[in-house]
């Protein structure tokens, strides 16, 4: 097992970062065959996800984004390479949110 831990912090508020978030899941929805349920709250929403081998929660506030991922066995030995991959992704969806941008 290996834990990934990824801490965004942005200035979208809560309702632009939802957008992000909602962004992020139905690209892992599509790319990699996560799926997805959403808790929404009144100052931050949990966005759960999993698939074979992987299980985590996005954290969206108004301020913050914050990943944290379990990977079973087989996928351990790519920690690196997925962790990277997901802050890649994570951080273009940001990005164009800062410039208006929808991907």
């Amino acid at each position: 097992m290996a834990d990934i831990r990824i801490h965004r912090p942005h200035h979208l508020g809560l309702k632009q970062a939802r957008a992000v978030a909602q962004s992020w899941a139905d690209q892992a929805e599509r790319r990699l065959g996560m799926t997805h349920t959403v808790e929404k709250g009144e100052t931050e929403d949990l966005v759960h996800f999993t698939r074979s081998g992987v299980k985590g929660t996005l954290t969206v506030s108004d301020r913050h984004f914050e990943i944290k991922a379990r990977l079973g066995l087989l996928l351990a030995a790519f920690k690196h390479a997925i962790e990277h991959e997901i802050e890649k992704e994570l951080d273009q969806l940001l990005a164009g949110a800062k410039h208006g941008k929808k991907k």
